[in-house]
Formats: C-alpha cells, sequence, structure tokens
C-alpha cells in the first residue's frame, strides 16, 4: 500500500471515530426521575414531558412517597394504596417509563431520616441526570415535605458515608422544581418550559389510567363529582378541558417559551410544563441544559 493510500485509510479511520464520538455523545441516555407526595402527582405536572423523553429513548422514572392511602371519600387503608398502586403501573405503561410507589402513609408524611435515605438510595439507584420535586410551597403538608426531603437530598446523594449500602453518585445531579401557583414566600420561578402539544393526549391517557384520582377524589372535593362522564369515551376531552390547562401559561412562562423555542413557536405553543432551578444540586448553563432536555433543539 502506497504512502497515500495508507493516508487515505488512516483519515477514514479517524473520521469514523471522530463520528462514532459524537453519535455516542448525541445518544447519550438521559436519567430522570420525579419526586411526586402522592401517586398522580408525577403524571399531572411531568407527564408530556415524561412522554417526550421516553419517545427520545430516554430513562424516566416516577416515585411516589406515599402510597396514597387517604385520598378517597369511601375507600382508604390497604384496600385503596392497592388500587393506587395498579393505576400508577398502568400510567407507567401508558407513558412508556417506571413508578415506584413507596409504602409510606398518604396524609402522614414528616422529613424524617428514614425516608430521606429512602429518597436517596432511589436517586442514586436511577443514577440520575434530572431529579424533579415538588416545591416546600404548597396547600398539602405531603407536598411540602416531599418537597423538603427531595431538597435534603441534593448534596448528600454524593457523600459516599451517607446511605453508605447503596454507592454514592459520582456527579450531583440537576435539580427542579414542578410547576405550581402559590405566591408566597415567592411565586414559581418559569426558567425551563417544554412545549407538550404533541404529547398532550399521552399525558391524558396516563392520568385517565389514575381512576379513583381524576373522576372520583378529586371532583369530589371540588363538590363537582357530577359533572364526570359516565362514558369513559367522553372522559378524556373532560380531562383535557379541566387538566390540559392552557390557562397556566402566565406571561413569565411565555418569556421561558420564546427563549426555548424563539419567539414565532414560543408565542404560539398553548400546553406547557415548566420548571424552576432549585439552587441546591448543580446549577446548569443554557448550553447544559440543552443537554438534558434535548426536545428543545429537536423537532417534535
Amino acid at each position: 500500500m502506497s504512502n497515500k493510500s495508507q493516508l487515505i485509510l488512516l483519515s477514514h479511520i479517524l473520521l469514523l471515530c471522530f463520528t462514532g464520538t459524537l453519535k455516542s455523545q448525541n445518544t447519550k441516555k438521559l436519567n430522570i426521575i420525579v419526586f411526586g407526595a402522592h401517586p398522580d402527582d408525577c403524571d399531572n405536572k411531568f407527564g408530556g414531558t415524561a412522554a417526550l423523553f421516553a419517545k427520545m429513548g430516554h430513562n424516566v422514572k416516577f416515585v411516589s412517597i406515599t402510597n396514597g392511602d387517604a385520598g378517597h371519600f369511601e375507600k382508604g387503608g390497604g384496600a385503596l394504596a392497592k388500587i393506587r398502586r395498579a393505576e400508577a403501573n398502568e400510567a407507567a405503561k401508558r407513558l412508556n417509563i417506571e413508578y415506584t410507589v413507596l409504602d409510606n402513609h398518604d396524609g402522614e408524611l414528616l422529613p424524617t431520616l428514614d425516608i430521606r435515605h429512602q429518597v436517596i438510595r432511589e436517586i442514586r439507584n436511577w443514577n440520575a441526570d434530572i431529579v424533579l420535586t415538588h416545591r416546600p410551597v404548597d396547600y398539602h403538608p405531603d407536598h411540602r415535605y416531599t418537597g423538603v426531603l427531595v431538597q435534603d437530598a441534593a448534596y448528600l446523594v454524593i457523600v459516599p458515608n451517607v446511605v453508605s449500602d447503596t454507592p454514592p453518585l459520582e456527579k450531583n445531579p440537576v435539580f427542579l422544581y414542578l410547576q405550581d401557583p402559590f405566591q408566597k414566600p415567592y411565586a414559581f420561578q418559569p426558567e425551563i418550559t417544554i412545549d407538550i402539544s404533541s404529547t398532550l393526549d399521552q399525558k391524558m391517557y396516563g392520568l385517565d389510567a389514575h381512576d379513583s384520582q381524576f373522576y372520583e377524589w378529586l371532583p369530589w372535593t371540588e363538590g363537582k363529582l357530577s359533572d364526570v362522564p359516565e362514558d369513559k369515551s367522553e372522559r378524556l376531552v373532560y380531562l383535557k378541558n379541566k387538566w390540559g390547562a392552557k390557562s397556566n401559561i402566565t406571561p413569565e412562562i411565555r418569556k421561558s417559551l420564546t427563549k426555548w423555542y424563539g419567539n414565532e413557536k414560543g408565542n404560539a405553543v398553548q400546553y406547557v410544563e415548566s420548571f424552576e432551578i432549585c439552587e441546591y444540586g448543580k446549577q446548569p448553563t443554557d448550553e447544559e441544559i440543552l443537554k438534558l432536555f434535548p426536545m428543545l433543539t429537536s423537532k417534535q
């Protein structure tokens, strides 16, 4: 083989190696874990984005800190916990994700050391790149304390001598808060906002799996149980009208949308999920956010 042929062959090999490296970087699977206080909390706040991640080949896990055994007006205890775990498992199938329901009592959650350790193990075992949860500002104490528990884990997940039965993470994940409407001591800050228009119907289908909540318990708490359609074919329309939440797009969220999608698309989007960066954990740059949320730079 001539020197020229050798050089050409070498250049092809280098090009293939470089391309392969780029491909492996671009196709790295992300690990996303979301903590809700109850089965259905993650679905309602992150279901559309979870479906987008799953479609792109990434790994998403929902974790309910409690088993939901108090969230009904007729059922309760172990029987209700069994129902809600089954609903969560069905929702997981519909969203193509994983779902874990921890065995802590609904309505009795406290930020104890034992439950903090449960959270740390979940984050470590999932090798999380992104962790999401409630803000510790909420009407429901279970929501507030779930936020506290995850915040308390935000640094400790990398500390080897804490929960030493589970290997620590080598890097701190990015911790994010799920959107809420509460104003004190400060309002939710929409720093990352995702267009979920293409997965809205799938999100509603996931919520539909939580029959005991969206068709029974939540309408009952509002005194609107009679508004729920009897016909199952009409229930997805009911869910979309009630939980699609176009009205959640505040001026601040619209500004976030135009930042990430540009003015034309950002001003046209109707269905979104929005997140605030927790000041604990890794603080991502805009460039890192684009890598963590690749749907921001991909056609949906």
